[in-house]
């Protein structure tokens, strides 16, 4: 196979059958074979992210999510966020996520302030 930047949906499709077929072959890495692998697996990604975009999530519905994820209620927000009425309307999008506050949520929760800021 000889490399190449992926023009079309047809390159890419060739490019993941090939991959497919290493994988199953289970290549060691520091191989030759290995090497061009890692080389089209980055021309793969390449390709995807300028033709498959991966949409940030909103900022609000992450929160929401990682407090799910910890177990947290919004009560548990009270004392760093506000009163239990300011941290609900936040949550339901009624005012809006300030500066300060998505800095307090990626210090808090481990959001990526990329998240909180989009």
């Amino acid at each position: 196979m000889k490399l190449k930047i992926i023009g079309s949906d047809k390159e890419y499709e060739q490019y993941l059958a090939w991959v497919d077929h290493l994988f199953d072959k289970r290549v060691a890495p520091n191989t030759p074979v290995g090497e061009k692998l890692q080389v089209v697996l980055l021309l793969i990604k390449d390709y995807e992210d300028k033709h498959y975009p991966v949409p940030k999530p909103d900022p609000i519905d992450a929160i929401r999510s990682k407090m799910l994820d910890l177990g947290l209620k919004n009560k548990d927000l009270v004392g760093k966020v506000g009163s239990k009425g300011y941290v609900s309307a936040i949550l339901n999008k009624r005012k809006p996520l300030t500066l300060e506050l998505a800095r307090l949520f990626h210090l808090e929760l481990g959001i990526p302030a990329e998240i909180l800021l989009a």
